[in-house]
C-alpha cells in the first residue's frame, strides 16, 4: 500500500508528529477539540499540498495567488495534488446563487438554448448575469433598490444644518462642499423651487468650483441621489462591508421587481419554455422537485445536456440538499450547506489520485443523511482518490478505512497521534475517542415537568404552514428534524419575534475586527489591565495594543500586512514585538512574574491557575486589586464550562470556528438567571466527551439558574438527554414543516414516521424500555 508520509510535524501545538496516511481510502481524523487535528491536516498536509502545487506554476501566475510559507515539517513525501472542501460560507455577493456555483445553472441554460420554445438564441440569453439575458429594469437582481427620499433628506434643515442625511454627505465632507459651491446652504432645502431640489437630488452633468488643498479645481456634478446610486446602490453588496451595507439599508427601500418577478430574466428569457416551463420555474423548484421534472422530459436531441443535469441535481438530493432550489443565494447558506456543495462540485469530476481534505462534513447533517454522506465520499475514495476527514460524528468514524486519533488533551496537553489503525482497533485502544465510541447515548434516568408554556400560534414562515405548537419552560428542549424541515424558521423567525427577550446564541462570528482576541471579546481583557496597571504603579492604557503601549512597527496588530494593490495581500509576524503587539517598555512590566505578552500567551486554563492563585497568590493579592483578578477568573472560568480551556487568550476572533464563536459567546451569558436560551447545534466542533460537558452546563443552567434552555440539534447524545423534544418534518422543504412530535424523548422512539425517532431508536440500541 502507498501512504501519504509526514515526519516530523510541528504547527502549533504538534510535538514533532510522524503518521503514514494509506493512499486511496478514506482516513478520518480525531481528538477532542483543540488537540492539533487541523495543525495536522489543514496547517501542515494541506497547506504543503496547496504551496507545493503553486511552485509548479510559473512565476506571473504565482504573483496571483496568495503566498504561503511552508509549514513546520521535517518532511512530507508523495503528497498528492489537494483539493480543500471546508466550511467557509459561501460568499459570492448577490449575482451568485446554488445554480451558479456548483454549475448546474450553465447546464440549465444550455438545455433551454437548445430545446426551448420559442428559440432566442445561445446560453448568455438565459443568464440574468449577462445583458443579453437579464432583466433591464433590476439589471439581473431581482429586486429594485432606491434610495428612501423620505429618510435621505430632511426638508426642514438647510444644507448647512445636515438635510442630506447620509454620512457620505455629512457637513463639511467633499461630497458636501460640491452643494454648498452650487445651492444657498443657508436655505431650508423645502424652500427650494422644484427645479433646484431636481438639481440637488437628481442633476447630471457640468462642473462645480471646488477648492482642495488650497488649489481650485473644477469637479464634475452629481445629484446626491444620483451619487448614493452610483457609490453604494449599484455596488454589489459582496464586495461592501457590513457596516457601509447596513447604511445602505437604511437610506434605501428595496422590492421585488415589478417587471421580472423577482425572476431577473428578460421577457424574451421568461417566454421560451420546455414542456411548459420556464427556466426561472424550474429554478425556483427544490432540487428533489426539479429532478422529478427532468426526469419526465423527453429530448433525445440534446440528451448529453439533459443527463449531465439530472446527475448533479440528483448529486445535490444524495447529500440531503434536495430541500435547496437552484435560485437560492449562497450568501444564506449555513457553513454545512455550503460545504456539501462544495462536494457536489466535486462529484463531477473524473480526475483520480487527488488527496480530498474535508472539514467535519457531517456538520448540520441529521443523522439519516450522514449515510448519505458517508456514501459519496466512498464514490470519491473508489474514483482512486485518498480522502482525509477531520470528525467527531460516531457514525462517519465508523465508517473509516483508517482513524488517525490525535491527543490525549486540548492546547499543550495534545499535539501527539496516541493511536492508528482500524475501527474495531480504535474501540480497544483507551484512547478518550475510544472510549467514546463504544458508548451508547442513554435517556435520561428523570425527565423534568415543565413549570410553564410558551406558545407559538398559526405560524406561517418559509415552509412552515399555520403551525402551533406549546415550547415549555423550565427545561432542556431539543428541536429536531432533518435539514430544511422548518427548525430555524420556527425559532428564529418566529419564537424571536414573539419572545425578543430570549438570548439568542447562533454560530455567527462574534462582532469583531481583526485585532479582537478571546481576551477582549469577554471583557477579560479589561480587569486584566487593571491588575497589571496596579502592580506597576502605571496607566492602564499603557496595557492596551490599540493605544500607547502599542508596538510601534505593527501598530499593536501583532504582524505587518503588506497591501499589494489587486494582488493577495501578505501577512508576517512582526518583527520588533514578536507578534506580542506591545513595545519593549510595556513587556518588561510584570505581574506575577509574567509581562502583558507571557499573559496573552496563556491558555484559558493556564490563565484561570494563573489569577485564581496557583502561583501569583502573593503578588497579586499585595498589589493588584481582588475585584479585578476575581473579575477575570469569574469570566475565563464560563470559558471552561463550555470546553474552551485550550484557548490562549491572545487568539484572534476571526481564527475561531463556528463551533467555537457559538461557545464563547454562550460564556458570557451564563451568569444570567431565568433567562430563556436558544442555541444553534451547540454540539457543532465538538468531540464527543466535549458534548457531555456541554450537556452538563445546560443542564445547570436549568437546575442551577432556573433558565429555560431550547437547543435546535441533531446530536443524539444531547436529544436523548433532553426534558423535552419538539420535531419538525418529515422531510426538508416543502415535504416538512409540520410538528411531528411534542413530549419526552422517551416517547418520540416509537413515532412512526419520525426520522429523529428512528435515529434515536437505533442509537439507543438495548437501552429504549
Amino acid at each position: 500500500m502507498e501512504f501519504v508520509r509526514v515526519l516530523g510535524a510541528r504547527e502549533h501545538n504538534l510535538t514533532g508528529v510522524d503518521v503514514d496516511i494509506p493512499k486511496r481510502t478514506i482516513t478520518v481524523v480525531t481528538g477532542v477539540s483543540g488537540s492539533g487535528k487541523s495543525s495536522l491536516v489543514f496547517d501542515t498536509i494541506a497547506a504543503e499540498a496547496q504551496r507545493q502545487l503553486h511552485e509548479t506554476l510559473p512565476a506571473f501566475v504565482r504573483s496571483f495567488l496568495p503566498h504561503r510559507a511552508r509549514p513546520d515539517v521535517d518532511l512530507i513525501e508523495h503528497l498528492p495534488a489537494v483539493v480543500l472542501v471546508d466550511q467557509r460560507r459561501l460568499g459570492g455577493g448577490s449575482r451568485s446563487t446554488v445554480g451558479t456555483i456548483t454549475d448546474i445553472a450553465p447546464l440549465l441554460r444550455l438545455l433551454f438554448s437548445r430545446a426551448g420554445d420559442p428559440y432566442i438564441g445561445p446560453a448568455d440569453a438565459f443568464s440574468f448575469n449577462m445583458p443579453s439575458g437579464m432583466c433591464a429594469t433590476c439589471e439581473g437582481l431581482g429586486v429594485v433598490t432606491d434610495v428612501d427620499l423620505a429618510v435621505f433628506l430632511d426638508p426642514a434643515l438647510s444644507l448647512a444644518e445636515g438635510a442630506l442625511l447620509a454620512p457620505s454627505f455629512k457637513v463639511g465632507t467633499w461630497h458636501w462642499q460640491i452643494f454648498a459651491n452650487r445651492f444657498d446652504v443657508d436655505r431650508p432645502v423645502g424652500s427650494f423651487s422644484a427645479a433646484e431640489l431636481e438639481d440637488l437630488l437628481y442633476g447630471e452633468g457640468g462642473t462645480v468650483e471646488v477648492e482642495n488643498l488650497g488649489q481650485k479645481i473644477n469637479a464634475g456634478y452629481e445629484g446626491a441621489v444620483v451619487k448614493f446610486r452610483r457609490l453604494y446602490v449599484r455596488k454589489d453588496s459582496g464586495e461592501t462591508s457590513e457596516r457601509t451595507r447596513q447604511m445602505v439599508e437604511r437610506f434605501t427601500t428595496s422590492a421585488v421587481c415589478g417587471d421580472c418577478g423577482g425572476s431577473r430574466l428578460s421577457p424574451a428569457a421568461l417566454e421560451s419554455r420546455i414542456d411548459g416551463h420556464n427556466i426561472a420555474e424550474l429554478s425556483s423548484l427544490e432540487a428533489s422537485a426539479l429532478l422529478d421534472v427532468l426526469a419526465g422530459f423527453n429530448l433525445p436531441a440534446v440528451a448529453p445536456v439533459l443527463d449531465g443535469l439530472r446527475r448533479r441535481v440528483g448529486h445535490l438530493v444524495e447529500i440531503g440538499l434536495g430541500y435547496v432550489s437552484l435560485d437560492r443565494a449562497t450568501d444564506t447558506l449555513s457553513g454545512g450547506e455550503s460545504q456539501r456543495i462544495k462536494i457536489v462540485r466535486q462529484l463531477a469530476s473524473t480526475l483520480s489520485d487527488l488527496l480530498y481534505v474535508f472539514d467535519e462534513p457531517s456538520i448540520g447533517l441529521h443523522a439519516r443523511d450522514v449515510g448519505r454522506l458517508t456514501s459519496l465520499l466512498t464514490t470519491l475514495r473508489d474514483n482512486g482518490n485518498t480522502v482525509l476527514v477531520v470528525e467527531h460524528d460516531r457514525d462517519v468514524i465508523g465508517f473509516a478505512d483508517h482513524v488517525i486519533d490525535v491527543g490525549p488533551g486540548a492546547g499543550g496537553a495534545g499535539g501527539e497521534v496516541v493511536f492508528e489503525g482500524t475501527v474495531a482497533a480504535l474501540a480497544d485502544s483507551g484512547t478518550v475517542t475510544g472510549r467514546c465510541w463504544k458508548e451508547r447515548p442513554s435517556l435520561k434516568a428523570q425527565v423534568r415537568r415543565p413549570t410553564g408554556w410558551m406558545p407559538l400560534t398559526g405560524v406561517t414562515l418559509n415552509n412552515l404552514r399555520d403551525v402551533s405548537v406549546e415550547i415549555p419552560t423550565g427545561v432542556l428542549t431539543a428541536v429536531t428534524g432533518v435539514a430544511g424541515s422548518g427548525k430555524s424558521s420556527l425559532l428564529y423567525g418566529s419564537y424571536s419575534a414573539r419572545y425578543p427577550d430570549a438570548i439568542v446564541v447562533d454560530q455567527s462570528a462574534p462582532t469583531a475586527n481583526r485585532r479582537s482576541s478571546v481576551a477582549t471579546y469577554t471583557e477579560a481583557m479589561d480587569p486584566i489591565r487593571k491588575a497589571f496597571a496596579k502592580a506597576n504603579g502605571v496607566g492602564a492604557g499603557l496595557f492596551s495594543a490599540n493605544s500607547a503601549g502599542a508596538c510601534r512597527e505593527c501598530e499593536g496588530a501583532g504582524v505587518i500586512v503588506t497591501d499589494l494593490g489587486f494582488l493577495a495581500g501578505i501577512s508576517s509576524v512582526c518583527g520588533a514585538c514578536e507578534g506580542r503587539r506591545y513595545n519593549a517598555e510595556v513587556l518588561a512590566y510584570r505581574l506575577g512574574g509574567l509581562s502583558i505578552g507571557d499573559v496573552l500567551d496563556l491558555t484559558v486554563a493556564e490563565a484561570v491557575a494563573f489569577f485564581g492563585g496557583v502561583r501569583p497568590v502573593a503578588s497579586v493579592a499585595s498589589v493588584a486589586s481582588v475585584a479585578s483578578v476575581a473579575s477575570v477568573v469569574s469570566v475565563l472560568r464560563g470559558l471552561v464550562d463550555v470546553g474552551l480551556e485550550y484557548l490562549r487568550l491572545g487568539q484572534a476572533l476571526p481564527s475561531l470556528s463556528g463551533g467555537e464563536c457559538q461557545r464563547i459567546k454562550l460564556a458570557s451569558h451564563l451568569h444570567r438567571d431565568g433567562a430563556v436560551y436558544v442555541l444553534d447545534e451547540p454540539t457543532s466542533g465538538l468531540h464527543m466527551s466535549d458534548v457531555e460537558r456541554l450537556v452538563e452546563v445546560l443542564e445547570r443552567l436549568v437546575s442551577e439558574r432556573g433558565a429555560s434552555v431550547i437547543v435546535i440539534e441533531h446530536n443524539l447524545e444531547v436529544i436523548a438527554r433532553a426534558d423535552w423534544v419538539i420535531d419538525l418534518g418529515p422531510e426538508g422543504g416543502s415535504a416538512g414543516g409540520r410538528v411531528l412530535f411534542s413530549g419526552p424523548p422517551g416517547e418520540l422512539v416509537g413515532i412512526e414516521g419520525s426520522h429523529t425517532g428512528d435515529a434515536l431508536r437505533e442509537a439507543l440500541g438495548a437501552t429504549v424500555r
